[in-house]
């Protein structure tokens, strides 16, 4: 059996030592983790993330007296971006499995939310057992309808319950009085079933992500903001000129993969300068900031083009062979578009794998020369 000690973890996923205690993670020791249940009893008593820590406290106090070497520790995440705060916690075990040497950890969590983590602490140390706390309620009416009124209390489940339910009925309610009854349950169950894809897929994360990048861009005063607002507007404009390409090139026999080509085909110019504005952005920030990673931001604009142009080049040639009336491309033409595009794309691919080698040797030789200097 290993002599290195056994970690046993408490996770807070959503950071309530931090948002509430304002405590940083990790916490490691015995006393350091009975100081941040203390805090957080005294800020929120009803907060359920303290019978968690007193349970991994608990736990410890078990093991210890069996003789065995354990560790007791705290991760927590972020408050606001899940995501993030996930990235965060795999941080902060990295730092807790090297500064401990724990080869094996008990999990404790106050609900199935902290297990997300789960996969994330598997990949870094072995898991020996999963506990969870759950708290003893009062059985009775009033009991359960105080749990229920704590759970909508919560910002972040009120929002994920409340917001599609009241934008479903306020949108039936339009529909009706706009005199349009038969269409309003369709609108609703799309407007829910939109919502429940979004976070199913976990789509709402990546838009929390790009808000939160947008955000931090403008209270830093770079350049980045200027430029995705910008290629916010001109997805707009692609987004218009796209269905307008599908109004003039519809055809009634054409399946729905012709009409997402003619989308395609009035709209991917917009949504490549939108790519190539926010690209430039980025680039530039990426120099004048973290000139270091340069290279890895400097070939994103030469990809999004190529793939642009050979998006482009499908479209025409795929509606050109279909048969649609008046379209301006005969089918010789779409062959030779298909054929440019795709060495066209190509190249360009090409281009910027190059240019990001002549960045990365530079920036080699850049800072071989900073270092000869210091030294």
């Amino acid at each position: 059996m290993s002599n290195n000690p056994t970690l046993i973890l408490c996770v807070d996923r959503d950071d309530d030592i931090g948002f509430k205690g304002g405590i940083a993670s990790p916490v490691i020791g015995r006393d350091s983790c009975l100081n941040a249940a203390s805090v957080l009893g005294l800020m929120d008593p009803e907060d359920s993330d303290i019978n968690a820590i007193f349970q991994a406290l608990k736990l410890f106090d078990d093991l210890s007296s069996k003789g065995e070497e354990v560790v007791v520790a705290i991760i927590s995440g972020d408050h606001h971006q899940m995501l993030e705060g996930d990235r965060k916690m795999a941080g902060d075990l990295d730092r807790l499995v090297e500064q401990t040497g724990a080869d094996r950890c008990i999990l404790v969590t106050d609900g199935a939310e902290d297990e997300f983590i789960l996969p994330i602490i598997q990949s870094r140390i072995r898991v020996d057992g999963v506990q969870r706390v759950i708290v003893n309620q009062m059985p009775n009416l009033e009991g359960t309808y105080y749990i229920l009124k704590k759970l909508f209390d919560d910002p972040k489940i009120s929002r994920q319950v409340f917001v599609p339910v009241g934008l479903g009925m306020l949108l039936y309610a339009i529909a009706y009085m706009l005199g349009y009854p038969e269409g309003a349950i369709i609108i609703v169950v799309g407007v829910i079933g939109t919502y429940l894809l979004f976070k199913g897929f976990g789509i709402d994360e990546v838009f929390t992500y790009a808000f939160n990048a947008l955000r931090s861009s403008f209270m830093g005063g770079r350049i980045t903001f200027v430029a995705y607002i910008t290629s916010l507007l001109l997805i707009i404009v692609g987004v218009v000129m796209g269905l307008t390409s599908l109004m003039e090139w519809y055809a009634a026999e054409a399946g729905l993969f012709f009409y997402v080509l003619s989308f395609i085909y009035g709209s991917v110019a917009w949504f490549v300068v939108a790519s190539l504005v926010a690209s430039v952005g980025k680039i530039i920030d990426t120099f004048l900031n973290e000139p270091e990673h340069l290279a890895k931001v400097i070939v994103l604009p030469f990809f999004l083009l190529a793939i642009g142009i050979i998006a482009y080049g499908a479209s025409v040639y795929t509606l050109s062979i279909s048969g649609i009336p008046d379209f301006p491309f005969a089918e010789d033409d779409g062959i030779r578009s298909i054929v440019f595009s795709t060495f066209g794309g190509l190249g360009c691919a090409v281009l910027g794998i190059y240019i990001q080698r002549v960045i990365n040797h530079w920036l080699g030789t850049y800072s071989m020369a900073t270092l000869q200097n210091e030294v």
